[in-house]
Order: C-alpha cells, then structure tokens, then sequence
C-alpha cells in the first residue's frame, strides 16, 4: 500500500462538514478514507464517480415535522431488530469489491 503523505486542505460549509462527519462517525469511517477512495474512484472513472442529482422523493430532515422524523427512525429500527438491513462490514466490503 502507499505512503500517505499527501495533505488535501478544502474549505466547506460548517453546516454540512458537521453533518457529514456525523455520518461518516456513525459508519465508522474515516473522512480521510472517504477522500482517498473518491480520488481513486475519480482516476478509475477519469471523472466524477457519480452522477449530480438529487433522488426524487427522498426525505430531508430538515423538512420533515419531528413527529415524521420519529416515525421514520421508529420504522427503521424496527427492520434493523428484526434484521432486514445489512451489517456496515458487508456493505463497505461490497463497495471495496466494485471498486476494484
């Protein structure tokens, strides 16, 4: 594996490295990892990895009344217990294979 030495500064908004980093604390990823695979992704695809687009219909915290967002955690956890996701491990594995 090589060195990394390498620093990368960027500048962003407060609001949205807050809760990026949120995310990446809850995934257990590092936001360093997460700029090396999007620079390994961007040589591998000579581009942008992804299209910029907004899903339709996706809910937005910041819309949703707190009794929406309640019910949406609720219903998550609900499938989590009965064990309709998928471990992080499985997931971020999968991501790794795509990506090679």
């Amino acid at each position: 594996m090589a060195t990394k030495s390498a620093n990368v500064v960027a500048r962003v908004e407060p609001d949205v490295k807050t809760k990026a980093e949120a995310i990446l604390a809850n995934l257990g990823v590092p936001a360093s990892v997460v700029i090396n695979a999007l620079y390994h992704q961007i040589i591998y695809t000579n581009g942008l990895p992804f299209s910029i687009t907004l899903p339709p219909n996706v809910p937005v915290m910041e819309d949703m009344s707190e009794e929406d967002f309640n019910n949406m955690m609720k219903e998550s956890l609900e499938r989590a217990d009965k064990g309709e996701g998928r471990p992080s491990k499985v997931v971020f594995d999968d991501i790794r294979k795509k990506i090679k």
